[in-house]
C-alpha cells in the first residue's frame, strides 16, 4: 500500500457512520452482509447508506457482489491488512516495543 492509498482509506473510515459500516462488516467476516441488513445494524437510511457504501467501496476498503436482487458487501481483508501494515512498517524505528499485535484469524486467511 501507499501513501496515497491509505490517506483514502483512512479518510473513508474517518466518519462515524462509515466506520461503524466497515466494523459492522468485519464482524460479519467473509460471508459479509446484505445492504438491507447492514443499514439496520448500524441505522442508517437507504439513502444515506448507499453515500457511505459507495465511499468505502471507492476507498478500496469493500468489496460488493450482487446476489439475485441483493448485493452482498464484504469488508476487504487484505485490504485492511495492507493499511495496517503500512501503519505499522518501521514501528518503534525497528526497536522492540511492546507486545505484538496479532491479527485475528479470520483476517490472516481472508
Amino acid at each position: 500500500m501507499n501513501e496515497m492509498d491509505a490517506v483514502a482509506a483512512l479518510g473513508a473510515l474517518a466518519q462515524d457512520t462509515r466506520l461503524r459500516i466497515f466494523r459492522a462488516l468485519v464482524q460479519a467476516g467473509p460471508d459479509g452482509l446484505t445492504a438491507g441488513s447492514l443499514g439496520e445494524r448500524v441505522g442508517a437510511a437507504p439513502n444515506t447508506l448507499s453515500f457511505h457504501l459507495r465511499t468505502l467501496c471507492h476507498a478500496g476498503l469493500l468489496t460488493q457482489q450482487r446476489d439475485g436482487r441483493h448485493l452482498i458487501y464484504r469488508a476487504d481483508f487484505a485490504r485492511m491488512n495492507a493499511l495496517l501494515g503500512y501503519l505499522t512498517e518501521h514501528c518503534c524505528g525497528g526497536q522492540p516495543c511492546g507486545e505484538p499485535v496479532s491479527l485475528p484469524a479470520v483476517c490472516q486467511t481472508c
